[in-house]
């Protein structure tokens, strides 16, 4: 991964903190990474697709989709680098309402999520609704600058960091769990740090 602005506030875990995962520590900042040079995309030339395989089933421009509702969302993150951040808070659209909007129900039980800059990740789709997923638009209630994401990123907390796709530009279910950037370079098809599940060979 690049490193790029690392702000460190870290210390080590203590036994009262039952919210840091395995072989994490405590970050007080926000550290920058990212897999390339940071994308600088305005907001007159965002969109946001949702696909079926190769089907477009819906498309967004920034105005229609700052127009579905916005929910805030303060949690706990984790970046397989192995830093926690306590109480993030966010708001975006749930994928919940951008199902809504779209007039549908999930088709697949897989979602490979696409970046302006060509970055994928993959994320059961079960992992994305039901209130536990977003494309965020705000962080700490300002509008999300381009080195954390902006204008729009996804947010999957639960998991590691990395499957919280930046510059985010749409969502496509696919019939199977297709690997995404860093899964094939060797990071865990799922990703969740409560299991510790890092890389390939993790369980």
């Amino acid at each position: 991964m690049v490193t790029r602005g690392f702000l460190s506030g870290r210390r080590p875990p203590t036994d009262g903190d039952a919210r840091i995962p395995p072989g994490q520590y405590l970050e007080q900042g926000f550290p920058v990474l990212s897999a390339g040079p940071t994308l600088r995309v305005r907001t007159e030339e965002w969109s946001f697709t949702l696909k079926h395989g190769p089907r477009p089933i819906k498309k967004w421009n920034w105005a229609e989709f700052n127009a579905l509702p916005l929910t805030k969302m303060t949690r706990d993150i984790h970046c397989v680098t192995a830093w926690t951040k306590f109480d993030t808070p966010w708001q975006g659209v749930l994928i919940d309402d951008i199902l809504a909007d779209a007039g549908i129900e999930p088709p697949t039980a897989f979602t490979l999520a696409h970046s302006f800059d060509g970055y994928t990740t993959n994320v059961p789709t079960k992992d994305l609704t039901a209130g536990k997923a977003m494309v965020a638009l705000y962080y700490e209630g300002k509008s999300i600058t381009s080195d954390h994401g902006g204008p729009a990123r996804l947010l999957v907390p639960h998991l590691y960091f990395w499957k919280s796709a930046k510059w985010l530009n749409g969502l496509q279910f696919t019939e199977r769990d297709e690997p995404g950037f860093w899964e094939l370079r060797g990071y865990h098809i799922y990703g969740d740090p409560w299991r510790e599940q890092r890389y390939t060979n993790d369980p």
